[in-house]
């Protein structure tokens, strides 16, 4: 099927542009183009074979490896080969994820660092939220 680039875009936005079973980066301009780097499918999570629909809310990208080894396989089986239990989030998901992993690495390092005093508290709070941040909010 032929999708729109406004149905393109919103599909890959979905999962931040990675792959919803293996969670490899992809890239928006290697749309359909196999043997590129980054290179990606429209994947039907629950498979057209299995009475899957068009809709929105049933596709995901996948890279091209994982869509055409799927077939009619589950979302969950697939995703689990890859040590995987959900799609990555999407943009605005990971943002709320990170600020989170921030805070509560913060709160962990300043609890850990009050053990030295006021300066460790503050020492720790900081590296902590600093360890936090960059935590894969996608686990």
């Amino acid at each position: 099927m032929a999708y729109s680039d406004e149905d393109l875009s919103w599909i890959y936005d979905r999962t931040s542009g990675y792959c919803h079973l293996c969670s490899k980066k992809l890239a928006f301009t290697n749309y359909g183009v196999p043997g590129a780097r980054g290179a990606w499918e429209v994947e039907h999570s629950v498979p057209r074979a299995c009475g899957g629909t068009e809709r929105l809310n049933n596709l995901y990208a996948a890279c091209v490896a994982c869509n055409r080894s799927k077939q009619a396989r589950s979302t969950r089986s697939c995703r689990n080969e890859n040590g995987r239990s959900r799609a990555p989030l999407n943009r605005r998901a990971r943002k709320v994820a990170r600020a989170g992993n921030t805070v509560a690495g913060a709160g962990l390092g300043a609890f850990v660092g009050s053990l030295f005093g006021p300066v460790g508290a503050i020492a720790g709070g900081l590296i902590g939220a600093g360890l936090g941040h960059r935590e894969n909010p996608d686990g």
